[in-house]
């Protein structure tokens, strides 16, 4: 499989709703980096009561 953004070969896989899509260690990464800096990560976090351990 290659990745969703590039030509690479995926390292990674998701599926949901029976779509599979590839991720290559780059995007994988920088995508994980936009969603830890992201509001949406705030929100979950008070949806689920995560505690941080800083």
């Amino acid at each position: 499989m290659r990745c969703h953004y590039c030509d690479r070969e995926a390292t990674y896989e998701a599926e949901q709703s029976g779509v599979v899509v590839g991720l290559c260690e780059e995007h994988f990464k920088q995508r994980v980096e936009e969603l830890a800096e992201s509001d949406d990560l705030a929100s979950l976090r008070d949806q689920i009561d995560v505690e941080s351990s800083e």
